[in-house]
């Protein structure tokens, strides 16, 4: 088990499954710049470590995160904001080019910035009671991090542009009918069923997930063709893998495969 040294992440690595928790509670987990530099170092990490399959993200304290530090809106100039806004897009960026799943598991409020840091992961899992809001439009801002591209394309132009212009709170019950959250638990088990799902998908093949993750993020952009060819070139190269032999293996012997001790490489001629 492994820990960083940025007080506003914690970073810790257990058994393939690296945990990202945001460590402000005393501000709801707001951004700040040593934030946003301690999640794109734990990205990083990620990226370059083979033993971690999995990434989470979460708040501690009472929420996920409540966005933008309103502590000191008001206080930034234009410069300051353009070059504070550039290192967050790398930080979704580094997400969304990470070929490794990425799970937001969120409880009590995802706000602004927040509520776009869950949308840049892979999945979202949810706490009952857990609320969801894109309020910039309040503060006379627009969707930063990302949240005009990743929420038109999950639920819609015309929800999207409602959700942002009215900058309403949406209930974790909403949320999940629109699509923006995976499943939904209670709150006293909510960390013991994140736990469960993170495990599920690290015994998973992680070369197949990492194509399966950039291929998917891929079709938002870009046209069958295209994606057909994707999968053909794809398909051609996964097949040679330990993963897949591996999985043949099992479901002849009828057993679950074991792809942890499968290394997902091109499979050896010898």
């Amino acid at each position: 088990m492994e820990q960083n040294e940025n007080k506003h992440v914690l970073v810790k690595t257990h058994e393939g499954i690296m945990q990202i928790s945001l460590n402000r509670p005393d501000s709801l987990n707001a951004f700040s710049p040593e934030m946003i530099t301690g999640l794109k170092d734990a990205i990083k990490q990620a990226k370059h470590d083979e033993k971690v399959r999995v990434i989470t993200i979460s708040g501690s304290g009472r929420s996920f995160s409540a966005g933008g530090d309103v502590k000191t809106m008001g206080e930034s100039d234009a410069l300051k904001t353009y070059n504070h806004i550039g290192e967050l897009n790398e930080l979704i960026l580094s997400m969304r080019d990470l070929e490794k799943p990425i799970i937001a598991a969120v409880h009590g409020f995802a706000a602004g910035a927040g509520f776009n840091l869950a949308l840049a992961c892979d999945i979202i899992l949810a706490a009952k009671e857990s609320k969801f809001v894109l309020s910039f439009s309040k503060v006379g801002l627009i969707s930063d991090g990302g949240g005009l591209y990743f929420l038109p394309r999950l639920i819609g132009p015309y929800r999207a542009k409602e959700l942002l212009f009215r900058a309403e709170p949406i209930k974790v019950g909403e949320a999940h009918s629109l699509g923006i959250v995976n499943h939904v638990y209670p709150l006293d088990e909510f960390e013991e069923k994140v736990l469960e799902f993170a495990n599920e998908i690290a015994a998973g093949p992680a070369t197949a997930y990492g194509f399966i993750k950039k291929i998917a993020d891929q079709s938002l952009t870009s046209s069958l063709p295209e994606i057909l060819e994707q999968e053909r070139i794809t398909q051609a190269t996964v097949v040679s893998t330990e993963d897949h032999r591996e999985g043949v293996q099992a479901f002849k012997e009828k057993r679950k495969p074991n792809f942890n001790k499968a290394d997902g490489g091109v499979l050896s001629n010898k």
